[in-house]
């Protein structure tokens, strides 16, 4: 049985293997491949793909999962290679009822997908990308169909990044959200506006570039086993606990933007560099989600990075970074423009308190492309028409508006509710941590982390998906997710800044 495992371990490794190589020509795309080279990168990303789902759905793997299955019985819950085997059991019962030929066409239509989305973006032209959206949409229902659910179609699609979680039990959690926010803003707006206009004016991309890699080495991302790059939405990437890579988008007339978004990926990247080694090359090795991977980057990007104690600590050396900006503004008022509420456009600029609204709009588009209630082609207005009526606000284009985000065009649809999930979750690991490690704001305010990003690692990143996020949340807090710490949060924060 020992060989077995043995031969099982090895033959996963060798699928690990090939979707690492995936992701790295996926990341090459993002960052440095010229545009000729769209057409026979989707093809190669089609055969690499093709090949790990042959490999991994070949009845060998069944049979060697049968094989150790009575070893598995006798392993601790806890061990390794007992989640091991419980994580690869699911994935392969799933990867199973997925015909190659629809994961192949998947992957072939999500890279043209990319790059169709690139360059209807810059020239806001939605007509351009709607058949590669509309191709989307039709493979990925497809793709529900075939898996089976429960309830709603969506939740088969929520299932591929929350795994058992289902839209009957977002939705309630999403209304009390809802329900705080809406009156916070309203008390919110009732109050004088924070003038940030200063955040608008030029700031030197490379200074700016240097900035951001100062602060998230100083947050323990490792450069040695990982790097930074441009893209056009920024994301993290992983190859192996050795090889995480982080992008950024740089704007010269919006601090915050690069800012931010340098923090928000390296919160991603730390988690991956966190997962155990004894986990390279498995099924583990991966977050246990992506709401508790959200939680990580929302958590360093504004738990920490828009706190007063941060910016007590770093602040002198942006404005001395930035003298001709800064020089005139004072930390106070720094720390309120970063924080200023206003309804805006963009999902990625969005202040915390309104950013919720930007996912329910797209939650709710979600589900009403994959129940077919709504059809591609009228996808911006009804985008304009939720924007309207949540936040206030209308798109002056569809490059600000529909085809902001590249989620849709990279197939990533059910992927939105996390960010949100996310945001609760980061306050309920952050209070946790706060009570078991008193110290822990004094140290921010000193720009030390260690002890931040020891309990993550020791509590959340070595684990990989060892445990389901339901499972990984009783674990850390005692109990399931839960809105309220985080609705205290943001309640208590913005009521101190506006005094409303």
């Amino acid at each position: 049985m020992e060989q077995k495992l043995a031969t099982l371990k090895a033959r996963l490794a060798e699928i690990a293997d090939l979707h690492a190589t995936g992701a790295l020509l996926g990341w090459d795309q993002e960052t440095y491949m010229p545009d000729g080279g769209a057409a026979e990168r989707a093809e190669q990303l089609a055969t690499i793909y093709k090949i790990a789902h042959e490999k991994f759905t070949a009845d060998e793997i069944g049979e060697l999962l049968e094989a150790v299955q009575p070893l598995a019985e006798q392993l601790d819950d806890d061990a390794d290679d007992a989640a091991l085997l419980r994580v690869a059991r699911r994935d392969y019962d799933k990867a199973r009822k997925l015909p190659t030929d629809l994961v192949v066409a998947l992957s072939r239509a999500t890279s043209h997908g990319v790059e169709s989305w690139k360059k209807a973006r810059a020239a806001n032209d939605f007509a351009a990308f709607q058949p590669h959206l509309e191709k989307i949409v039709d493979l990925t229902i497809q793709k529900a169909e075939v898996l089976g659910y429960e309830e709603h179609i969506y939740n088969a699609l929520l299932d591929d990044y929350e795994p058992d979680m289902k839209i009957s039990q977002i939705n309630p959690i999403f209304r009390q959200v809802k329900d705080a926010t809406v009156p916070l803003v309203a008390a919110i707006n009732a109050q004088p506006p924070i003038d940030a206009s200063f955040l608008h004016r030029r700031f030197d991309p490379k200074t700016q570039w240097d900035f951001g890699v100062a602060v998230v080495k100083d947050f323990g991302y490792d450069f040695t086993r990982g790097r930074q790059d441009k893209s056009a939405h920024p994301f993290t990437t992983s190859f192996g606990v050795g090889d995480v890579r982080i992008t950024t988008r740089i704007l010269e007339n919006y601090l915050p933007s690069a800012l931010f978004s340098t923090m928000h990926e390296a919160g991603h990247g730390m988690y991956e560099q966190g997962i155990a080694p004894s986990l390279a090359r498995t099924p583990l090795r991966d977050g246990a989600s992506l709401g508790i991977h959200e939680s990580q980057s929302r958590m360093w990007e504004n738990v920490v990075g828009r706190s007063m104690g941060f910016w007590q600590h770093y602040y002198p050396t942006l404005q001395k970074s930035f003298s001709a900006q800064l020089g005139d503004v004072s930390l106070e008022t720094f720390y309120r423009a970063i924080n200023k509420v206003t309804p805006s456009l963009i999902r990625v600029e969005a202040d915390e308190v309104t950013y919720n609204l930007h996912i329910f709009v797209r939650f709710e588009l979600e589900q009403a492309l994959v129940t077919g209630e709504l059809k591609v082609a009228d996808l911006p207005e009804a985008w304009n028409e939720k924007y309207r009526a949540y936040l206030g606000v209308t798109p002056d284009s569809d490059t600000n508006g529909v085809m902001q985000d590249i989620h849709w065009s990279s197939g990533l649809i059910g992927y939105f509710p996390t960010y949100s999930l996310g945001n609760i979750l980061s306050m309920q690991f952050f209070n946790k941590m706060v009570a078991e490690n008193p110290a822990i704001p004094a140290e921010i305010a000193r720009g030390e982390f260690g002890t931040v990003l020891g309990w993550l690692r020791e509590n959340i990143h070595r684990h990989g998906r060892k445990y389901t996020p339901a499972e990984l949340v009783e674990r850390v807090t005692g109990g399931g997710i839960d809105a309220q710490p985080y609705i205290k949060y943001i309640t208590d924060k913005y009521t101190e800044i506006y005094g409303s």
